[in-house]
């Protein structure tokens, strides 16, 4: 056996690092059918109320297998692009590609009446958000209207299908009875009700749809069988059949918290090793060359639509759950951890020039929910510190709507520090000459561990410290994935 300074596998289920096999897709031709009850082999007419980010890609995706598809938005000019076979999300790999093949196709379409679009459907798949109000309560503000916007046009045998996570039970409680008064008709018995999480990350949809097992539950027997049928028709992996619509409502719940709870623990031990003087990254490598150990990554905060928002929606429930509640304070007090680093380092933070890199909540991916240089920007103000930006998703304007002062990649400037809030490549090109007044950097992913900084210039990264990084810098193998 050899003796190795790292461990030569390290089995982390971070960020979808562990990356099962792509499904090949086995559909054969389907048989179009209208009204569609969920026969083998048949496809019929879908609507997909939200044409966002996930759900174009969705449309896309239910075409692709013969399926007729409307997609449904709120947003006039949503639909006219999508009419005109254009795809208003660029970021998604395949996905313009998808939108001109469907739509010259002829089996996708957009429209704004719901009810229409509904009436004439044999599934309706509604992917809109339940986000959080100012009290951190689940808000239904964009929810409520879409399912009341199908109301009129729910009739006998259509399957409604929620892909949006909800809190546990509304599948059932909530929205099956909105429909039912706005119909006069029975869920489970004269239309279809169920829950199915999506399961997608940014960048990757259409691979998820070939990977993640797809998760249906019912509000009763054949509620779960339609759904299931319907999924079976357009997804190249297994579909799920659980035993009810709170049980997949809960399992999304309890992958996106334990994700959350996961960082929480890690930034813990990120505070302990830097208690110790040693490097996070080796700890959690070492710890997860064991399989039954999963540790994620530290970090400066966790942000997206996810994470940060779906723990609040067990809360929301059931507030007593304390290791919930505790992992998100954690992980939002995370950027107050990095206002008091950069205050010790720099005796204050009053008049100083601050480059913030990475605006979004992850990198490649133009998308400000949560994010976490939002809360880091407000507090390096409120402490005086002059605050500049960089982010290539985002141009000058958008960056001044963040309160920053926009920074033009490859510029001088007087900056004292520099916070990394996003793991991306560019950071790691950066020439930090171009700073002669930099005294810190501090690194809020943990990207630039290896990377070399200029005399006189204080790293700071998250459980990981100038010490121990010169021990990493020395060590071979690449630089460990940033934490998300």
């Amino acid at each position: 056996m050899s003796i190795v300074n790292r461990p030569s596998r390290v089995v982390s289920l971070l960020g979808g690092s562990i990356k099962p096999p792509i499904n090949p897709c086995t559909h054969t031709s389907p048989r179009f059918v209208h009204p569609w009850t969920g026969e083998t082999g048949t496809t019929g007419r879908v609507i997909v109320v939200g044409a966002g980010k996930m759900g174009l890609p969705l449309a896309v995706q239910f075409a692709r297998h013969g399926w007729d598809v409307t997609a449904v938005d709120v947003n006039p000019a949503v639909v006219a692009a999508i009419n005109e076979g254009r795809s208003h999300v660029a970021e998604e790999p395949g996905l313009a590609e998808g939108v001109a093949e469907a739509h010259a196709a002829g089996r996708l379409r957009s429209t704004t009446d719901a009810a229409a679009a509904a009436r004439e459907a044999d599934v309706a798949v509604l992917i809109v958000p339940v986000m959080l109000d100012d009290s951190s309560q689940p808000s239904y503000r964009y929810m409520d209207p879409a399912v009341d916007s199908i109301g009129a046009g729910i009739h006998e045998g259509l399957t409604v299908i929620f892909e949006t996570t909800l809190p546990l039970g509304d599948t059932r409680g909530r929205f099956t009875p909105r429909m039912e008064a706005a119909s006069g008709l029975k869920g489970d018995r004269d239309f279809f009700v169920a829950f199915s999480p999506e399961r997608l990350y940014s960048g990757a949809v259409f691979d998820n749809l070939a990977t993640y097992p797809k998760l249906v539950g019912g509000i009763g027997p054949e509620s779960g069988r339609r759904a299931a049928a319907f999924y079976d028709s357009v997804v190249d992996a297994e579909v799920v059949a659980m035993s009810c619509a709170e049980a997949a409502e809960f399992s999304k719940l309890a992958d996106t918290t334990y994700r959350d709870v996961n960082i929480a623990l890690a930034n813990d031990f990120a505070r302990y090793a830097d208690r110790v003087g040693v490097d996070i990254q080796e700890v959690i490598d070492a710890a997860n060359s064991q399989p039954y150990s999963h540790i994620h990554q530290p970090g400066i905060g966790v942000g997206g639509h996810c994470i940060p928002v779906y723990p609040h929606l067990i809360l929301s429930r059931a507030p007593d759950l304390e290791v919930i509640a505790i992992s998100r304070r954690t992980n939002d007090a995370q950027v107050g951890n990095a206002i008091k680093a950069l205050e010790a380092a720099l005796g204050g933070l009053d008049d100083v020039p601050v480059l913030v890199l990475g605006m979004t909540y992850r990198e490649n991916v133009k998308e400000l929910a949560y994010s976490r240089a939002l809360p880091l920007i407000e507090r390096l103000s409120f402490h005086g510190a002059q605050v500049h930006a960089y982010d290539p998703l985002l141009d000058d304007a958008e960056i001044e709507h963040c309160c920053a002062t926009p920074y033009h990649w490859g510029e001088p400037g007087p900056f004292r520090a520099i916070v990394t809030q996003t793991a991306d490549a560019l950071w790691t090109t950066l020439d930090f000459s171009l700073f002669p007044e930099l005294r810190v950097v501090l690194d809020g992913r943990n990207s630039l561990r290896t990377v070399d900084l200029p005399d006189g210039v204080d790293y700071l990264g998250i459980g990981v410290q100038a010490g121990t990084r010169q021990r990493a810098q020395a060590t071979p193998g690449a630089a460990p994935a940033a934490s998300r």
